[in-house]
């Protein structure tokens, strides 16, 4: 009877972690993107920002365009955080992520899979692009579906001078930005 007690902490833990991740979108964090006062890592969210690729016909946007269920969350901080919206009207989410994939922007290279199927129930995906491999800062873009084409969002985030990674236990290592 014990062993069956004890075990029930740890059933009713999964049970509230699963019921966590399946319970909806996580909310997007309450405050604006980062302000650190580092002129340089702000410089550097700017620079890749102004040089954000977008397929042809890609409109500039506000963060109206499109309702977006999730976030990226930078485990490196402090970061410069900045975000750029788009409307690509008369495309799917599939489209527009291959299209990202073929075109970088700037100097970084891709953390995304791909190409997309050209699957009507796909209608969302994320493409991460970082300047070097293993590296917590870049851009992610966000792809969504709307009533008339798509919508992209891209966050960015450069490290400032003083950013710190969190240390994983046992040798584990951070995933890619835009891998989930």
């Amino acid at each position: 009877m014990r062993s069956r007690l004890m075990a029930l902490p740890g059933v009713l833990i999964c049970g509230a972690v699963m019921a966590a991740c399946t319970g909806g979108p996580p909310e997007p964090p309450e405050t604006p993107p980062a302000v650190t006062g580092d002129p340089a890592a702000r410089a550097q969210a700017a620079a890749w920002l102004d040089a954000a690729a977008l397929p042809p016909g890609a409109v500039r946007s506000d963060a109206g365009v499109a309702e977006f269920l999730s976030f990226t969350g930078w485990p490196c901080t402090p970061v410069e955080e900045l975000e750029g919206y788009w409307a690509v009207p008369e495309s799917t989410v599939a489209e527009t992520a291959n299209w990202l994939l073929a075109n970088p922007t700037a100097d970084l290279v891709t953390t995304g899979i791909g190409p997309y199927p050209d699957d009507s129930e796909l209608d969302n995906v994320t493409v991460g692009y970082i300047p070097a491999e293993g590296s917590q800062e870049g851009v992610v873009y966000t792809v969504v579906q709307t009533a008339d084409g798509v919508a992209v969002r891209a966050e960015v985030a450069a490290l400032t001078e003083s950013a710190v990674c969190p240390e994983l236990p046992d040798g584990g290592t951070l995933g890619p930005p835009g891998q989930g």
